[in-house]
């Protein structure tokens, strides 16, 4: 009697973690989508600032997510077939793809946040700089766009302020035609409106772009790191199951083969 009741309890608690298994992989296959989403949104979402980045830190993480969304949802799929075949070797492979793609995104999240540390000195050191000796140089033109799209997005003019145009070498050359700041600095373009600098024609009470591009890559940074840990540790919940599953199936299949 007490054998009948421990094979039922056994089955039971299979058939438990047999559901529990496919509603964790539909969860599993809608997080691969947000992860790669969020890596996408990364990317597209004003992806001309990455030209201003001294390191690639910030698209490598977008790229890890990308590619742990991808194979997140590929594995969601194989998990469902894995849980209806009651298969242990399939089980155990989809066991080792849960465990490596838990590791690719704790890997984007750290790297996210260690780059959230260190992004303030980054910009810093770099931003005027790349603005001020790249801008409108040949073999620059993504730099010159990208300033000019941050300067028009951000409603900004200059690294810190708008004075720090006037030593680039842009404004030195005799290409500016008289400009004291870039058109782009301009509340409304209008062909070398960037010769005048008054604070009703340009950006220059607004503060500089540095703030204003550190906040917003603050902001995607904390979204990547959240969102890969995160998943990463529904994740290592999915692999808990999916090991406790196994275990149930290698004990049924051992009772069987001992009644035999």
């Amino acid at each position: 009697m007490s054998a009948m009741y421990k094979d039922d309890q056994d089955n039971w608690m299979t058939v438990c973690l047999k559901y529990l298994l496919f509603v964790f992989n539909f969860l599993f296959w809608v997080g691969g989508a947000a992860v790669m989403g969020v890596g996408i949104w990364t990317l597209i979402d004003k992806s001309d600032y990455l030209s201003l980045l001294a390191s690639s830190t910030f698209a490598v993480s977008a790229y890890i997510l990308i590619l742990a969304g991808a194979l997140v949802m590929v594995t969601g799929f194989l998990g469902c077939c894995a849980v209806i075949r009651e298969q242990r070797s399939c089980l155990s492979t989809y066991f080792c793809c849960l465990l490596l793609i838990f590791l690719i995104e704790l890997v984007a999240g750290v790297l996210a946040y260690v780059y959230y540390q260190r992004l303030s000195e980054e910009l810093k050191q770099h931003l005027n700089e790349t603005m001020t000796e790249n801008y409108a140089q040949p073999g620059k033109e993504a730099i010159t766009l990208a300033v000019d799209r941050l300067q028009q997005d951000f409603k900004c003019c200059g690294s810190n302020n708008s004075f720090d145009w006037l030593h680039s070498v842009y404004m030195t050359s005799a290409v500016s035609e008289g400009r004291v700041v870039p058109d782009s600095c301009c509340k409304t373009i209008t062909t070398l409106c960037g010769c005048r600098d008054h604070p009703s024609n340009i950006y220059k009470t607004e503060g500089g772009c540095i703030t204003k591009l550190e906040q917003f890559l603050a902001d995607h940074l904390l979204i990547i790191g959240a969102v890969g840990i995160g998943v990463a540790c529904l994740q290592l919940a999915g692999a808990m199951l999916t090991a406790c599953f196994i275990y149930l199936l290698y004990k049924e299949e051992e009772e069987d083969f001992s009644a035999v």
